[in-house]
């Protein structure tokens, strides 16, 4: 008889995941209908909250007691020193979107990822304001609350809307700009939503077409791209031009992107 082959992620590993999400969205979300104190990282729109800090305790200390042999790299200052080598690692956003979060726009999430050695990663997006919590990765097909996307179809980047972020600052840079450019031309549409995250989930379900990212994080990447993958889709990281361009979407789009970008 055939089994679930989860390729070093356990049905307990991903009702884990999904849980761990939702817990961070949730702390999130209600220190924001209370008030959170802000502060700047790198400029004004690089923001730190006390949800982000409280969000990312909550779900460090519930891997520190459930999963101690596991390493875990936080956005806001987790840092294992084996991460990434021959250990299980956690990867977390606990606040994908900090600028819209604490601007009052609702296109925020929590995002986690789990990578085994030799596995694709299992990743999981919450997002409050939706209620709508994705889980996918490798043995697990991506779900929204618990129901089956359909499988990504493949299709051309010119009948598709396409996700991406340029910062003004990386605005003189024509290694980035101009292969950018080149992109954003090939597409149907041009959408910016603030969350990497959210943008990955949505073109999981077939909701927008494909993401391109300049030099990610891995908690930017990895909760969506495996959310992606999941559902049937590709997710490459492209060097090109000195960079590391992110990009994830249906194969057919994918593999375009990846064309123009050279």
């Amino acid at each position: 008889m055939p089994t679930d082959d989860f390729s070093g992620h356990s049905p307990v590993d991903i009702a884990l995941i999904a849980e761990l999400a939702r817990a961070a969205g949730d702390l999130a979300a209600r220190m924001l209908a209370e008030g959170v104190r802000v502060e700047q990282k790198t400029s004004i729109t690089d923001v730190v909250s006390a949800a982000d800090h409280a969000a990312e305790d909550l779900v460090v200390t519930r891997l520190r007691a459930e999963r101690p042999g596991d390493a875990i790299v936080g956005e806001e200052g987790t840092a294992d020193s084996a991460a990434g080598a021959d250990v299980r690692t956690w990867y977390i956003d606990p606040v994908d979107g900090t600028y819209n979060f604490v601007s009052g726009l609702p296109i925020w999430c929590a995002a986690l990822a789990l990578v085994a050695p030799g596995a694709q990663p299992l990743g999981a997006v919450y997002q409050p304001s939706a209620d709508e919590l994705w889980v996918g990765g490798p043995g697990a097909p991506t779900t929204r609350n618990g129901t089956p996307v359909e499988p990504l179809a493949d299709r051309d980047l010119d009948a598709i809307a396409l996700t991406t972020y340029l910062h003004p600052t990386t605005l003189p840079d024509d290694q980035i700009r101009e292969p950018l450019l080149r992109v954003l031309r090939g597409a149907a549409s041009v959408r910016m939503l603030g969350s990497g995250s959210v943008e990955l989930a949505a073109i999981s379900a077939g909701r927008l077409g494909v993401s391109l990212q300049v030099d990610s994080l891995p908690w930017d990447w990895l909760p969506g791209a495996a959310l992606v993958t999941a559902a049937g889709g590709v997710a490459e990281v492209v060097e090109a031009h000195g960079h590391r361009w992110h990009a994830a979407g249906n194969r057919r789009a994918v593999e375009q992107v990846a064309a123009l970008l050279r």
